[in-house]
């Protein structure tokens, strides 16, 4: 229980809490990004 006190209440916590949600945000547009690229890909070369 302590540790989620000082996860949203303590400096070191918010920034941390910060880099969590940055890295799962910069995963999802990657993920959708190559998504899209490798589907483009398909598309160019005639695969389905």
């Amino acid at each position: 229980m302590k540790a989620i006190v000082d996860l949203f209440s303590t400096d070191y916590g918010l920034m941390s809490l910060g880099v969590i949600v940055f890295m799962l945000g910069m995963g999802m547009f990657f993920y959708r990004m190559f998504t899209k690229k490798i589907e483009e890909s398909a598309r160019a070369s005639g695969k389905s």
